[in-house]
């Protein structure tokens, strides 16, 4: 009698933890199926991109003759590729070995952030340390654009996608607008320069609207830089006729660190908000790949 008990009770575990088992596999269903935005899934995904090559310094020879020095890094298998395209002057001064000298820039200091996600990122210098102020908007420039497109989509075979920032907005319209059919699937302008400052040209002299891809503008209520105020947001987006898409997303905070408003280390740059910044235009990537 007793030993009859003894294999009801085990019996009995066994049926508890057997169900447990099924209600555990049926939760791990229900979340794979819910949205990968911002699921656990997508965030394995992201963990399993992790483990990045080192980067590669690449001396991209232009058709013009001129070579262009650029930085690449990527996971495994890249999701998306994305040019970065720096604000300020743009000299980042990529050293042979991969070190950056000045790295401040946000899509620059990022970079190992977009990599973790699963995206490739080209990140350019400019050549013979040139200063790029009034001459993003020019078609030579709109033309290297493209070109670090056509790089980025040849050693990843995936979706290619240009962002800007501050200053460096005005070379990601330039190059959307210059860019073939088919070779460009996405455009991001954080923290746009839409009013005339030192360079002389904002993202409208890039001619806007010849612009035929899906858009996300990304402006910081917290950004005080004079030349890129949030509010210009919208007209940004009104300017975009021909966009197939544009999504305006306001954010704020960040900290201050930079001596002046529109510093790479202040609201102006996401300083202090990076993740935040990322995983959203991450987000918005990963609907349009």
């Amino acid at each position: 009698m007793a030993g009859r008990a003894l294999i009801w009770f085990i019996n009995m575990r066994r049926h508890k933890f057997t169900r447990v088992l099924g209600l555990v596999a049926a939760a791990a269903a229900v979340e794979m199926l819910l949205p990968s935005i911002g699921s656990t899934q997508e965030f394995r995904r992201d963990q399993a991109a992790s483990e990045a090559a080192p980067p590669l310094v690449v001396e991209l020879r232009l058709h013009s003759g001129l070579r262009q020095r650029l930085l690449y890094i990527s996971p495994p298998k890249p999701l998306a590729a994305i040019v970065m395209l720096p604000g300020g002057a743009g000299n980042i001064d990529i050293e042979s070995n991969g070190d950056i000298r000045h790295g401040d820039n946000f899509v620059v200091r990022s970079r190992e952030l977009w990599v973790q996600r699963g995206y490739a990122v080209v990140i350019p210098d400019t050549i013979n340390h040139a200063n790029l102020r009034g001459d993003r908007s020019s078609p030579e420039y709109g033309g290297i654009v493209v070109e670090l497109a056509e790089f980025a989509r040849s050693q990843a075979g995936v979706p290619v996608f240009l962002l800007g920032t501050s200053q460096g907005a005005i070379a990601a319209v330039n190059g959307a607008t210059h860019a073939p059919q088919g070779s460009v699937s996405g455009l991001i302008l954080t923290e746009s320069v839409s009013r005339v400052g030192k360079s002389g040209e904002t993202v409208f002299s890039a001619k806007p609207e010849n612009v035929r891809v899906p858009l996300l503008i990304v402006a910081n209520r917290s950004d005080r830089c004079n030349v890129a105020p949030p509010g210009d947001a919208p007209r940004i987006a009104a300017a975009m006729g021909h966009s197939p898409e544009v999504q305006v997303r306001f954010v704020s905070g960040g900290i201050n660190r930079s001596r002046h408003a529109c510093g790479s280390l202040s609201p102006h740059g996401y300083y202090g908000i990076e993740t935040r910044i990322v995983d959203l235009v991450a987000r918005w990537i990963s609907e349009h790949r």
